[in-house]
């Protein structure tokens, strides 16, 4: 789409919200709910189709649709629960209200490694508040987001209302820009890169506006003495291998206690040579190809740098001969925790390994980086635990005890702190950003 499609799409949303906004929000809740069931009924199809788009195996693009579902049901219990306190009021026939109301137009920017689940706990909430949506998918997942609009628009008009409800404009940073500098756009959720997310947060910033920001991630698993391995090694693994590292969720940084360190690297290597490489569509495949030639340039350029600064790749490091963007899941030991290249991400499947004597150094090379995505920790030690949940422990969104980095719950709040943006979708209170409070 081009600026006068934008135009064109922007006008009918704001009309399409008159209805909408009208309609209560448990009968927002049912409507909701038929997209789930929607979305159940082609959930293999458009699984296969994000496979075959994006490269992830296949049941990640179904896993990625089953978030959508069942962030549908959560939010048709949430639309029969909205709502402010009514309180007391000093002055004498009195009522003091808070009342909760939608912002009006949600603009949502997302990016290509999950080009069905992100929008999904955006609208979903969204849609039950009360809000119209406008969504601008990754530029080379289009397909993916025609085929979830259609789904959706379908059953819109099947309840007589209008599809541009939740509207869908194609395009490139032209288009993002505009949704950024547009005031008609009450709040606008950005998936992406830090970098393109702090331009967007500045654009927005300067009207005024309200922006839900979802950025980079640079996550640590740390391994202490006392960890059970057998959870270790396939959690691990599944963290930095899979989506063959393109989840803003991904271990990147490995911290390991200098007692097991060489004993977990061996296992992990072991563990990295039994990954199955293949076509995304085979159920056998485990780790299929990256998303674009662009990707596998930076895994080159970062395996280099990495080598540069004192690194020794134990396994991978190399793009594989065979058709496809396919690049060798890879093992970097050996650097400082504060080297340049262990502080940048590069989404792609390398996991820097790292050695730690003492419990407060680990957790300050953990919260040093500038994101604060999601962080895990490994052991059986419970004071330890809590301190890794209280304040002197993780500064990440997302705090895991003895489970991988990747991965989240549609319950609870999703996000990151710091440099990830301090936004939070799907779960807990998160509704409350796609609405604006009276008193």
């Amino acid at each position: 789409g081009n600026l006068e499609d934008y135009e064109e799409t922007v006008k009918k949303a704001k009309e399409a919200w008159k209805i909408w906004a009208d309609i209560p929000a448990p009968k927002r809740g049912e409507i909701v709910r038929q997209i789930g069931d929607a979305l159940r009924q082609k959930i293999k199809v458009l699984g296969s189709l994000v496979s075959l788009e994006m490269g992830k195996i296949f049941v990640e693009g179904v896993g990625e649709v089953q978030e959508y579902v069942d962030v549908c049901d959560y939010a048709v219990g949430l639309s029969r629960m909205i709502g402010g306190p009514i309180l007391p009021s000093e002055r004498p026939g009195h009522a003091l209200i808070e009342q909760w109301n939608p912002v009006g137009l949600v603009g949502i920017i997302t990016a290509f490694n999950f080009p069905v689940a992100v929008y999904g706990w955006n609208s979903a909430i969204a849609m039950i508040c009360g809000n119209a949506c406008l969504w601008k998918g990754a530029p080379t997942t289009s397909l993916v987001s025609v085929a979830v609009t259609k789904i959706i628009a379908k059953v819109l008009e099947d309840n007589k209302l209008p599809g541009a409800i939740c509207s869908l404009v194609c395009g490139g940073a032209d288009i993002g820009t505009a949704m950024a500098r547009d005031e008609r756009m009450d709040l606008l959720s950005f998936t992406g890169s830090t970098k393109v997310g702090k331009q967007v947060a500045l654009m927005v910033q300067e009207r005024f506006g309200r922006s839900l920001l979802e950025l980079g991630g640079n996550n640590a698993i740390i391994v202490f003495e006392d960890a059970d391995l057998n959870l270790v090694i396939p959690s691990a693994l599944f963290a930095a291998v899979g989506t063959a590292g393109q989840r803003c969720t991904t271990a990147r940084r490995l911290f390991l206690h200098e007692s097991i360190h060489d004993e977990v690297v061996a296992k992990l290597a072991k563990a990295y040579a039994q990954v199955r490489i293949g076509d995304p569509w085979d159920s056998d495949t485990l780790y299929g190809p990256l998303h674009t030639k662009e990707a596998v340039n930076m895994f080159l350029d970062a395996v280099e740098q990495a080598k540069q600064q004192g690194g020794s790749v134990v396994c991978g490091g190399k793009v594989i001969n065979r058709p496809g963007n396919y690049v060798e899941p890879t093992i970097v030991t050996g650097l400082p925790h504060n080297a340049p290249i262990v502080h940048t991400e590069t989404f792609a499947p390398i996991l820097y390994v790292l050695k730690f004597k003492e419990e407060e150094e680990v957790f300050a090379w953990n919260n040093e980086v500038k994101q604060g995505l999601s962080s895990s920790i490994f052991t059986k030690d419970l004071g330890r635990i809590f301190r890794w949940l209280g304040p002197k422990g993780s500064d990440c969104g997302i705090v895991n005890v003895n489970i991988p980095t990747s991965g989240a719950e549609i319950g609870g709040a999703f996000g990151g702190e710091k440099h990830t943006g301090g936004g939070r979708e799907s779960g807990s209170d998160s509704w409350k950003l796609y609405m604006r409070r009276s008193t």
